[in-house]
C-alpha cells in the first residue's frame, strides 16, 4: 500500500529510530559506541534522514519528513489543504521510532544514571539557556535547511547533475553540515516531530530513572523550525531564484 500518509508515517519513523539510535549508542553505558561524540552523532543524524527521505519516497510521500518542510511546501505552493494529515504522520512516525528505541535499547536504560543525558536521547536541549538565542538558532538552521534544500531540487541545480535520484544523500549532506556548522547551540531539532514526538515518547513509556521530560524548553524546537520553514517559503515564494 502506498500513500502520501504512510510515507511520511514511515520515513519519520526510521529518521527517528536510526536518529534517536545514534544518540542512544553514544549515550547509554554498557553499549559499544559509548562516549565516541558529536561527530558520531551528526553522522548518525545524517545518514538517518537519508534513510527516513527514502524510505518515505518508497512507501509513497514527498520524503518531508518533517513538519517544518511540509509546511515551507505549502507556503512556497499556497496549498496547505493536507498540511495537517501529513503533520499527523509526521508526528505518530517519530513517536513510533522513539518507542522502538527503547525498546532497541531496553537493557541499557538502567545502567545510565544521568537523567538528562537519557533525556537528550530523545529531543534537543541549549548549551546555554537562553531562549531567544535558542529560538534563533532554530530558526537560522530550519531556514538554511529549506533554502538549500530547495537548491537541491531546483531546476539549475537539476540539470547540471542527477540532483533527482541523489537527492536523498544530499539532503542527508545538508543535515551532517547544519549539524556540524550550527548544531552546537541547541542540537538542531530543525524538525518540530523530531523533538516533540519522542518527547511525548519519554513522558508516557516506562523507562528506568528517566527524570522529566523538559516541558519547559519544548515550545521552542517546535515554534523555531515552523517559523523558519515559514520565512524561508516567503522569500523562496517572492524571490524566486530558480
Amino acid at each position: 500500500m502506498h500513500s502520501p500518509w504512510l510515507g511520511e508515517f514511515m520515513g519519520t519513523m526510521v529518521l527517528i529510530l536510526l536518529g534517536n539510535g545514534v544518540c542512544a549508542g553514544v549515550t547509554l553505558r554498557k553499549s559499544y559506541a559509548a562516549d565516541s561524540g558529536w561527530i558520531v552523532i551528526t553522522t548518525g543524524w545524517a545518514l538517518a534522514v537519508m534513510c527516513g527521505v527514502m524510505v518515505a519516497q518508497g512507501f509513497g510521500g514527498s520524503g518531508a519528513i518533517n513538519p517544518a518542510v511540509t509546511l515551507a511546501h505549502a507556503v512556497l505552493t499556497g496549498n496547505y489543504a493536507n498540511v495537517l494529515w501529513l503533520w499527523s504522520a509526521q508526528m505518530l512516525g517519530a513517536f513510533c521510532g522513539a518507542a522502538l528505541t527503547v525498546l532497541h535499547y531496553a537493557p541499557h536504560w538502567s545502567q545510565t544514571p544521568d537523567q538528562r543525558a537519557k533525556l537528550g536521547i530523545f529531543c534537543t536541549a541549549p548549551a546555554i539557556h537562553k531562549p531567544w538565542a535558542n529560538l534563533a538558532s532554530e530558526i537560522i538552521g530550519t531556514m538554511v535547511l529549506i533554502i538549500v534544500a530547495g537548491a537541491i531540487f531546483s531546476p539549475g541545480v537539476a540539470e547540471r547533475g542527477p540532483a533527482g535520484g541523489l537527492g536523498p544523500w544530499l539532503v542527508g549532506c545538508l543535515v551532517w553540515g547544519i549539524g556540524l556548522s550550527l548544531g552546537g547551540t541547541t542540537g538542531y531539532a530543525i524538525n518540530p516531530a523530531r523533538d516533540l514526538g519522542p518527547r511525548i515518547a519519554h513522558a508516557v513509556l516506562p523507562i528506568p530513572g528517566k527524570g522529566d521530560s523538559n516541558w519547559g524548553y519544548a515550545p521552542i524546537p517546535v515554534i523555531g523550525p515552523l517559523a523558519g520553514a515559514a520565512l524561508a517559503g516567503l522569500l523562496l515564494r517572492f524571490a524566486h531564484p530558480w
